[in-house]
């Protein structure tokens, strides 16, 4: 089986040692990304909306180099600073996820490496077999 590994400009891969996203067989999995640009500017700052909509969008970013979009999604992992943000945050999951909905797991934790952060997701996607898209530097 083919390991293919996808990094970002996140300065974290490089200090913790990850790769943004890695597909194994028909299984491609996304780090908990956060609502930063390549640029590391909070998007979103104190709205838990415009930051879910800002992860979710850095996550699925780094399925496109594996030809992979929302609809590809198996799974969600919603992590929230605060239980009064889960409305705002369910209604972007809602919004990106409704044509294909995936199974999807919401906690609410501590906090984050920066307490800006009120959103942190994961995704897990479908990479059908025979696909011959590969990311570029894999």
């Amino acid at each position: 089986m083919t390991i293919e590994r996808v990094r970002t400009q996140s300065p974290w891969e490089e200090t913790i040692g990850f790769a943004r996203a890695v597909a194994a067989g028909d299984r491609v999995l996304v780090a908990g990304t956060l609502p930063f640009t390549d640029g590391g500017v909070l998007q979103g700052e104190g709205d838990p909306y415009e930051q879910a909509r800002a992860a979710f969008g850095n996550a699925l970013a780094a399925l496109e180099p594996f030809g992979l979009d929302a609809a590809a999604v198996l799974r969600t992992r919603m992590y929230l600073t605060h239980v009064r943000d889960v409305d705002a945050v369910g209604r972007a999951h809602r919004e990106i996820f409704a044509a294909a909905p995936p199974a999807a797991t919401l906690v609410v934790v501590s906090g984050f490496v920066d307490p800006r952060v009120l959103v942190e997701v994961e995704l897990e996607a479908f990479k059908p077999e025979g696909s011959e898209q590969t990311p570029e530097g894999a």
